[in-house]
């Protein structure tokens, strides 16, 4: 059985390029956190939580791997410093493993009566449109029949962005002019998906996080009109992130997170910076599951986030 599974050499290669900012941070810091020690002990701790809380791991996170790797240290009695590296793989993704639901195979779809829907959430400038883009030729790729709604109707260039994507994946895109009702845009695009037999529906939204009553009675009016022609949409309410931003990431989310019930998270650019950490810190703390992350331009780039095979090549 291949260590990976399902995972392609090409993707664990297009994985370790895309953490690589993160991870020679991350190793420089613990080279310096462990040298002239050859045993973990109290001031290798310190010096490790210190590690994970500067690549953005976050505090709390931080401190439930640490009181994990002295669990061990005291069950172990002696343990090597060499020995860290693999004792923070395992403890990592043992977290990850325990707060979250099982990884998911490449974009697979429940089953659900009618197209599955996705409504798509975040701020402006966080890769929201590329991520709806990747995921659309991702899952056409898979054989899917995909449609896309500009519903973010308060700015022309998100309309306008996600025309591009829609051309350059050549899927179906409903859309109306700029200050058109969110809602009535979301209704077309589920109609027009029911009648033409599409499997998934994504539909952009508007973040805008300067007045949250007004992006929470958005949301759920769109919600409501989604349920006239599927009555369980959205199926996922997906909040994209962007990793790059490292805590003020966290921030975003506790704000998504009380304006509307999001299930799924995508933490994009994490190929262009050393912030990667922020994955494991968000992915810990929220309770709920990173389902993508974006580690480069390509279309591909977009991958399901797979927990153990972040941790490998975060740590390897």
């Amino acid at each position: 059985m291949a260590l990976f599974g399902s995972f392609s050499k090409n993707k664990k290669e297009s994985l370790d390029q895309g953490l690589s900012k993160t991870k020679e941070s991350v190793f420089k810091k613990l080279s310096r956190a462990v040298v002239g020690k050859s045993k973990v002990d109290d001031e290798v701790l310190d010096n490790l939580e210190e590690v994970l809380i500067t690549s953005d791991v976050g505090v709390d996170t931080t401190l439930k791997i640490i009181e994990r790797i002295e669990e061990r240290v005291s069950r172990d009695k002696y343990m090597g410093v060499g020995e860290l590296n693999n004792i923070l793989k395992e403890e990592i993704a043992a977290l990850l493993e325990e707060n979250n639901t099982e990884d998911v195979d490449d974009f697979e779809l429940p089953q659900t009566e009618g197209p599955y829907v996705i409504m798509v959430v975040g701020v402006n400038g966080v890769g929201k449109t590329t991520t709806i883009g990747k995921l659309a030729y991702n899952f056409k790729q898979a054989g899917k029949k995909v449609i896309l709604g500009a519903a973010d109707t308060f700015r022309a260039a998100a309309i306008e962005q996600l025309e591009v994507w829609a051309q350059r994946v050549d899927v179906p895109i409903v859309k109306q002019k700029m200050g058109s009702d969110p809602a009535s845009v979301a209704y077309d695009t589920l109609s027009s998906a029911k009648a033409s037999g599409a499997d998934v529906v994504i539909v952009d939204t508007a973040g805008r996080l300067h007045n949250k009553i007004n992006l929470m009675n958005e949301l759920s009016k769109i919600k409501k009109v989604m349920q006239k022609i599927v009555p369980d949409a959205p199926h996922e309410v997906l909040l994209i992130l962007d990793g790059s931003t490292g805590q003020n990431a966290f921030e975003q989310a506790k704000q998504f997170t009380k304006a509307t019930e999001v299930t799924a998270m995508a933490l994009t650019k994490l190929d262009g910076t050393a912030k990667g950490g922020v994955v494991i810190g968000i992915s810990d703390q929220f309770k709920i599951p990173v389902k993508y992350i974006g580690i480069g331009e390509k279309m591909e780039h977009l991958q399901i986030f797979r927990r153990r095979e972040f941790v490998d090549s975060l740590f390897s």
